[in-house]
């Protein structure tokens, strides 16, 4: 028997076995938030401070870090965080955002109404050096270092067109549209095993379906959170991680998991119906195909 009717048959025996649920093999860091007000940013604010990669969820302005007792490390960058304040007849009435430290105004009219957009700039505190007591303090998670696994990274050096691969925030997920894959960072999984088998998911499924390698349908119909084909299109991502684990070696680690996630999506949305593992099965064997040989076997 081949890596994949192996693997097929031992997620279908868990399957029927019942399995347990499905868990979230990295830990989150939570939302972008001040240092000192402990604060959350809010809007486009999330996302330029969660695509730096940083691994601790806190931020402050160099004022901040300096009452605190701390300084920021020499050629360390700062990250722009941006507010509106609101004016009506040249008189403030709302402020939209932290106000810290404003460096610059475009302004934007209507009527009576002044938009001011406004922004400072912030470092993260793993760019800082920060008193003990502070650091103490913020609860950041474990900086751990992950053993590397040579079959994985060989395999994904080999990826024949592979799409671009980040690494920022705590979530992992897939853009069609930019085809970039974005991984939380490494010393957030649990173990490496984990780690590989998010991101083949990500990687190894879902990339493959996109119009310049597979041009899988249910991939490119964008279609709606819950949907029968974004419930296949799970199934098929998942199937094929699976595969790639078992091809190096690490799926008894990741194989449960794999199982309790495929099982969610059947149970879920799909009512069970196991015809559609059977064709999640063959599209994912199209999709590890591809990463190992650059094309879907016949």
């Amino acid at each position: 028997m081949d890596v994949y009717s192996i693997i097929t048959e031992r997620i279908i025996e868990k399957l029927e076995q019942g399995t347990i649920a499905w868990h979230k093999p990295w830990r989150s860091i939570g939302a972008p938030r001040n240092l000192v007000s402990k604060k959350s940013y809010r809007g486009i604010n999330v996302w330029l401070l969660a695509a730096q990669g940083c691994v601790s969820p806190y931020w402050a302005t160099i004022r901040q870090i300096n009452e605190l007792g701390g300084q920021v490390r020499k050629g360390e960058k700062a990250t722009p965080v941006v507010f509106w304040r609101i004016y009506v007849d040249g008189v403030e009435v709302k402020s939209n955002g932290d106000e810290q430290e404003p460096q610059h105004e475009p302004r934007e009219e209507q009527g009576s109404r002044r938009f001011v957009l406004r922004y400072y700039s912030v470092f993260n505190s793993e760019q800082c050096e920060l008193p003990g007591e502070v650091t103490e303090r913020l609860a950041l998670p474990e900086q751990r270092q992950l053993e590397p696994i040579e079959a994985c990274e060989k395999l994904l050096a080999g990826m024949p067109n592979p799409p671009e691969i980040v690494h920022a925030g705590d979530k992992a997920f897939y853009s069609p549209t930019t085809d970039r894959v974005t991984m939380p960072p490494q010393s957030l999984f649990e173990s490496a095993e984990e780690y590989w088998a998010t991101l083949w998911h990500e990687c190894g499924g879902h990339a493959t379906g996109h119009p310049k390698r597979l041009n899988r349908d249910s991939i490119k119909e964008a279609a709606p959170f819950g949907s029968a084909t974004y419930s296949l299109e799970e199934c098929i991502a998942e199937m094929a991680a699976a595969y790639l684990c078992g091809v190096t070696g690490i799926a008894n680690r990741t194989i449960d998991n794999s199982a309790a996630y495929i099982a969610g999506w059947l149970r879920q949305k799909l009512r069970d119906d196991r015809k559609f593992l059977v064709h999640a099965a063959a599209q994912a064997q199209r999709a590890c195909d591809y990463v190992l040989n650059g094309k879907a076997q016949d």
